[in-house]
């Protein structure tokens, strides 16, 4: 008896996170590690179509880095980053097309659907969806990464209407510019301009890590909240540095736009996302603003 009345009382705690997150938009924004292992991507998934289940209105916004150098290495070209960004050339935008709508997209959608769910796909080549400018500054300074775009412009109308529909938006990260030019666009930073756009309640980044470490080597160093304020001394310090970088760029823009709280968590761990948002001690880093 014991076992159901815990169970019970897990369902309890849920229930005030469950009403106030009722018809409230969240970005999810996962890859990497979690998309390259079945099981880690099943797990997001049915946290997802749990959310949608309860009434909230989650938003899948999809990377597949490893799959596209994958491919990109078996095409035998040699992956090149700058800051963290994927260098993208017209062979490479190719790849990255193909790899994110025709292989990841399809194989979350499919995902989704097992669990019960409808998905609705979104870039910017099928979709429109999604207006971009060529990338030429990150950070504050001046960079050169080929056809990596920044979003100027996200048609939100058929993503609203999806939510509103009771289907799961499923977003990979291409956009188009006013010429038709298709573009790489970083996921992170793709999911920080879709919860800028929808006013999204929360932004939660699902990754291989447990949060933002202080040392790396280290996972008992995580620092589980953290201040926009706080984030330039970290930056100076190298604790955030590389590929972590743009996720806090696009934490702390979301946060700008009038989200509440932004996370980091480790996506790996069974059931992250339902821990982080329907418990009262959640898992990974929050990012809050200074005044929060």
């Amino acid at each position: 008896m014991k076992a159901f009345i815990d169970k019970a009382d897990v369902l309890i705690e849920a229930l005030p996170y469950i009403q106030r997150f009722k018809g409230k938009k969240v970005i999810i924004k996962f890859g990497g590690s979690v998309i390259s292992e079945e099981k880690h991507t099943e797990s997001v998934l049915k946290d997802v179509v749990f959310m949608r289940t309860v009434g909230m209105q989650p938003i899948v916004v999809h990377g597949g880095g490893k799959s596209i150098t994958m491919r990109m290495r078996e095409s035998g070209i040699t992956a090149r980053f700058i800051q963290g960004l994927r260098y993208t050339d017209s062979k490479t935008m190719e790849i990255v097309q193909d790899v994110l709508r025709n292989e990841i997209s399809k194989n979350i959608g499919d995902i989704i659907s097992q669990f019960g769910a409808v998905p609705a796909y979104f870039n910017g080549r099928d979709t429109g969806t999604f207006f971009c400018a060529r990338k030429t500054q990150f950070m504050g300074k001046e960079i050169d990464l080929g056809l990596v775009g920044d979003i100027v412009r996200v048609d939100t109308e058929g993503i609203v209407k999806a939510c509103e529909s009771e289907k799961v938006p499923v977003i990979a990260p291409i956009g188009v510019d006013e010429e038709g030019v298709l573009y790489n666009i970083n996921a992170d930073s793709m999911a920080g301009e879709m919860a800028s756009a929808l006013n999204a309640e929360k932004i939660v980044f699902l990754s291989d890590i447990p949060g933002i470490l202080k040392d790396v080597n280290d996972p008992k160093s995580m620092i589980s909240s953290l201040r926009k304020k706080d984030v330039d001394i970290l930056i100076r310090q190298g604790v955030i540095h590389g590929g972590m970088i743009p996720k806090i760029d696009s934490c702390l823009k979301s946060l700008e736009a009038g989200a509440r709280k932004t996370h980091i968590i480790d996506g790996r761990l069974s059931h992250s996302l339902l821990l982080e948002i329907f418990t009262d001690k959640g898992v990974g880093t929050e990012i809050v603003r200074d005044n929060y």
